[in-house]
């Protein structure tokens, strides 16, 4: 009697315990199903506060442009892999291969959260996160890593346009292809010294001059070689002054930049004054260009024998933080709907609270009509880009918007 006591006793003990672990793992399922479902709440709460933030910032900078109607997300910043979110769907951005499907009930990206957050027909939740480690599918509490490499993202929590200051910057970030800083990765295969020099402008405020230091150390041309004719005469300036933010006078192209300029010196008989004139952009732009040349030569504190010419030219305004008071007077550039950059640059440089940022949550940067863009790479985000010839986002507009922002009150 004693034997079927206890053996009933034990039966009733398993029982039990196996209804407790069910309890608890129902229990568990209904606890993170519910935190789940309040963290898509927060983000979709987010996204809503940032989409304010923006239509705030577009009131106060004379409107926006606008971007075909697709939703879409680039995750892969610095040295990781690239890939795009779309439709419920996260694909290699290169490639094309899918990694991943959801059949989607509703989706939120908040680009400032460098997040996707989808709720599934089955009522289940994903959550498609970059952070400062890399780009990883959260799905039941476990993160699948897609891409991993460091970079630094700060928060901008003490500006007063933080959540459109981490979307530029991520804007930058992305068109980071194997270490070099390309004006859209989708589009432009080559660096462009101008867009470079910009970025690296940014990222040295950002703590990621690291993300381009070797492609900078391998430089070993005085000119990009991107658009067609002779080389760019701001591109030297500009290469002095990438050297001088990862090496000094001794790196080997300083010296082949020093003999090209010689062959760009024009000079006044009457003052002797001597400056660099040149073409950018298939125009010359004396005053742009000998202000690189000056900046480049000061940023490896070398000797500068430059004057900038009291001339007008329609880039002088682009260049705004440094010899502001030593050219003529040259005014913004009004309103450049393919080239928005240029009228970013010139209002920093004439302290204008005017620019355009796109129409969409992101992106927030684009270049439209460009000669040597290769727009059938926008394809892999929708065949309407490459009808309109836009490519976004845009490293020189994110790195000119984003310079001017931090200096926003």
């Amino acid at each position: 009697m004693k034997i079927l006591k206890s053996t009933l006793n034990s039966r009733l003990h398993k029982e039990f315990i196996l209804c407790a672990l069910v309890f608890f793992s129902l229990f568990s399922n209904w606890v993170l199903a519910s935190n789940e479902a309040d963290d898509f709440q927060e983000i979709k709460m987010s996204r809503d506060n940032y989409r304010s933030d923006l239509n705030k910032f577009r009131k106060s900078y004379q409107g926006s442009y606008h971007l075909p109607r697709v939703d879409f997300y680039l995750f892969g910043m610095g040295f990781r892999g690239k890939f795009i979110y779309k439709n419920g769907v996260i694909y290699h951005a290169i490639t094309g291969e899918v990694v991943k499907k959801w059949d989607v009930e509703e989706e939120v990206i908040a680009p400032h959260h460098y997040t996707v957050a989808i709720k599934s027909k089955d009522g289940k939740y994903s959550f498609i996160v970059e952070d400062a480690i890399g780009v990883y599918i959260k799905e039941k509490n476990t993160n699948t890593y897609l891409t991993k490499s460091p970079v630094n993202l700060p928060t901008f929590k003490e500006y007063k346009y933080q959540s459109i200051l981490r979307v530029l910057h991520q804007e930058l970030l992305i068109n980071i292809i194997d270490g070099r800083p390309v004006p859209n990765f989708l589009v432009y295969p080559k660096p462009w010294y101008r867009d470079s020099a910009m970025m690296a402008m940014a990222f040295e405020k950002t703590g990621n001059l690291g993300l381009i230091k070797r492609w900078i150390l391998n430089l070993h041309d005085p000119y990009d070689n991107n658009n067609k004719g002779p080389g760019e005469a701001d591109n030297l300036g500009q290469a002095l002054y990438l050297i001088s933010l990862v090496s000094d006078k001794s790196h080997p192209l300083v010296p082949v930049i020093e003999k090209e300029f010689k062959q760009l010196e024009k000079k006044s008989w009457f003052s002797k004054k001597v400056w660099i004139e040149g073409f950018s952009d298939y125009k010359l732009h004396p005053v742009y260009q000998t202000k690189w040349a000056k900046f480049g030569l000061k940023s490896l504190h070398l000797l500068d024998p430059y004057t900038i010419p009291q001339v007008e030219d329609s880039y002088a305004a682009l260049f705004w933080w440094d010899y502001k008071n030593l050219d003529i007077k040259n005014q913004p550039i009004s309103k450049r709907d393919n080239y928005p950059y240029l009228q970013w640059a010139s209002n920093h440089y004439a302290q204008k609270k005017e620019g355009l940022l796109s129409d969409r949550d992101y992106p927030l940067t684009w270049e439209a009509n460009a000669s040597e863009a290769d727009y059938i790479g926008m394809a892999r985000v929708s065949s309407e880009y490459v009808k309109l010839k836009v490519s976004a986002p845009h490293t020189w507009h994110a790195a000119e918007a984003f310079l001017s922002l931090l200096e926003a009150h």
